[in-house]
């Protein structure tokens, strides 16, 4: 399967209050949702070996980021929301994105861009 015609994969995890798993859909990606504490098994379930973003909006949910970068190295991993990023968890974020600074139909267009 040649990589324009794959069909990019995304796990958006938590609350979207802010519509990024919409704005991702609209751009053709394929689109899981995972809400409540979510775990290792979860992720898996999810499919989250197989993703090619995982879109954390919780960061109530940041211990889910290097168990996500432990299973797979072939994902971008980012955070979508206005709240502070735990330190512990920032040198495995790919990008952090405040919804206040970035409609997400600009956020989603260049996270495939």
């Amino acid at each position: 399967m040649s990589e324009a015609s794959k069909t990019t994969r995304a796990i958006v995890a938590g609350p979207d209050a802010d519509g990024i798993g919409e704005a991702l859909e609209n751009e053709g990606v394929a689109v899981t949702r995972l809400e409540g504490v979510i775990s290792r098994p979860q992720l898996e379930e999810a499919g989250i070996v197989d993703a090619d973003l995982y879109v954390l909006t919780d960061v109530g949910q940041a211990t889910t980021i290097p168990i996500v970068c432990d299973l797979t190295d072939d994902i971008r991993t980012v955070v979508y929301t206005e709240d502070s990023i735990p330190e512990f968890v920032k040198a495995q974020l790919d990008i952090a994105v405040d919804p206040k600074l970035l409609a997400p139909a600009i956020v989603a267009e260049e996270l495939l861009g």
